[in-house]
């Protein structure tokens, strides 16, 4: 039975409904749910939801993202994998000048994904005229919208590490400055460019009038992305793939997502009893993070675009050796693993849910902020970074090369139960998601949490080396000194923001109850 208290700092309440989105901005969850409202499915309000967030919430997603799903369409699960490559001119040796890949910049950015998937799965699923999906962005974009709080804070953030780039700041910063919290802020340019998008089905933005800006662009300042780099993308529909955990199923799509990360700390935590534990306990989150370690070592030695891994996914979701890892694990001391295998050699996240069945896990993201600060001259178009994924480390199967995909933060979630839905989920914010995944999956399988409790609780975030783990504020004294006292190098100073933020829609009979981040600016409506 599902939990209904409500013990943490934040008491959101979760809505219920037959029909809801949930996402990180108010504006477009209703444009999702005006969607519904108008005869569509599930698909075509998580779309409209996208596409608006790429005007609404720019901070964290833009017109030159990549993007990523799972769909249940009432029968069966589909993922699609909508990253980019890099251009095909990129090569080892073009970055041979750089001590670590470059976050910013036209050698940051790969071959933007998001659209595709929006036109993939408008085709595929959708119910609307695709047309009608963009009718909120383009409104926001060309009359204006009052920004949010918190994403006025990311902009004023950004405003400061992008100011070198001319392009970004004539297109976002109006006056000179970020707009702040209450401000309308509109950019005419991004308006074009979607009402051109919808218009053309996507076809200007792979082949014609748009590619030819971004590519002109790229010729202009030192870039080598081209026409022909963006006519032969596209989106590749994929098997997810999944892990039995205390009876649920997990599904991620598979790599170059990290999303494999939360296969496999859930497969080595089904090998310990941790509701015996209370939750938020020392030995309940040790467990978790000892787990999530291990998983975490195993990605960052072989995670890659799946054409260039060297160990398959199936090697590492392996029962046996998830067994042994299990094994590594000691109750009484933090340990700082290795990989088990060794070598040879500012997203957003959206979900919703329909009276008929469909549920949709949908994540969209330009990386870090607003990208790669690259805006293409008059269109309002900002690319990600996602380049930055890739490494310098010679020989690693994720080494930087031309035509291939980077590792990828971004995974939408999906539960289901005896091949039956239970709930589409995700937890934006970088190396947090597959962290994210594993504490939503504990705290509602393990411990009965509903899924505004699960989202509400305090969280945990390994940091990226491994070496100190940030814990939010919320947890006693006593659980603090007993993780220190096992060796566990605690951050308790870090920003909110690195905890990320959950959208989930769990499915109860013939109607959902859904949970939405109060670390965001965003919400939950149903009908």
């Amino acid at each position: 039975m599902m939990n209904w208290n409500f013990p943490y700092r934040s008491q959101t309440m979760p809505v219920m409904a037959k029909n809801i989105v949930a996402t990180s901005q108010p504006l477009a969850t209703q444009a999702g749910v005006q969607m519904l409202q108008k005869g569509g499915n599930a698909v075509d309000a998580a779309l409209a939801t996208a596409i608006t967030l790429t005007v609404v919430e720019p901070t964290s997603n833009g017109i030159g993202s990549d993007a990523y799903a799972i769909i249940w369409d009432g029968r069966k699960l589909h993922g699609i994998n909508g990253s980019g490559r890099s251009p095909k001119k990129w090569s080892y040796e073009r970055f041979a000048k750089y001590e670590a890949m470059p976050k910013f910049g036209w050698d940051a950015v790969t071959v933007p994904g998001a659209v595709s998937v929006w036109v993939a799965l408008s085709e595929r699923f959708g119910k609307l005229p695709f047309e009608d999906l963009f009718e909120p962005a383009v409104r926001y974009a060309t009359g204006g919208f009052p920004v949010s709080p918190i994403t006025a804070l990311r902009w004023n953030d950004a405003a400061e590490r992008y100011k070198d780039f001319s392009g970004f700041c004539k297109a976002f910063l109006p006056g000179g400055r970020a707009p702040r919290a209450g401000e309308i802020f509109k950019c005419e340019d991004q308006g074009k460019t979607l009402k051109e998008i919808a218009d053309t089905r996507g076809a200007s933005f792979y082949q014609d009038r748009l590619a030819e800006a971004m590519a002109e662009a790229a010729e202009s300042d030192g870039g080598v992305l081209t026409v022909e780099d963006l006519s032969s993308h596209q989106s590749d529909w994929v098997e997810p793939i999944g892990m039995d955990y205390r009876g649920y199923r997990l599904h991620e799509i598979p790599p170059n997502g990290q999303g494999i990360a939360a296969l496999i700390a859930l497969g080595i935590l089904g090998h310990f009893d941790l509701s015996s534990h209370p939750v938020d306990s020392v030995d309940s989150i040790h467990l978790q993070l000892e787990a999530m370690k291990l998983a975490i070592a195993d990605i960052k030695q072989h995670l890659a675009d799946l054409e260039h891994m060297q160990v398959t996914p199936q090697n590492l979701l392996d029962p046996d050796y998830l067994s042994g890892q299990a094994a590594r694990i000691e109750m009484s001391r933090a340990q700082f693993p290795e990989s088990g295998i060794p070598l040879d050699r500012g997203t957003v996240y959206l979900t919703a849910a329909d009276e008929s069945g469909m549920m949709v896990s949908f994540i969209q993201s330009n990386y870090m902020g607003f990208g790669s600060g690259i805006v293409v001259p008059e269109t309002g178009i900002a690319l990600q970074n996602r380049g930055y994924g890739f490494t310098l480390e010679k020989g690693h199967p994720n080494q930087v090369d031309g035509n291939k995909r980077p590792y990828q933060t971004i995974i939408p979630g999906f539960v289901t139960k005896e091949g039956q839905p239970v709930m589409s989920f995700g937890v934006m914010g970088g190396h947090m998601q597959a962290q994210g995944h594993v504490q939503m999956m504990t705290r509602i399988f393990d411990y009965d949490q509903n899924p505004q409790t699960a989202s509400d609780a305090p969280r945990w975030h390994l940091l990226e080396h491994q070496q100190r783990v940030a814990i939010e504020p919320g947890l006693s004294t006593d659980f603090l000194e007993g993780l220190t006292a096992r060796g566990h190098s605690l951050e308790l100073d870090a920003p909110e923001s690195l905890f990320g933020g959950a959208q989930l829609i769990y499915k109860m009979g013939d109607h959902y109850v859904s949970g939405s981040d109060h670390r965001k600016d965003g919400c939950a409506i149903g009908f």
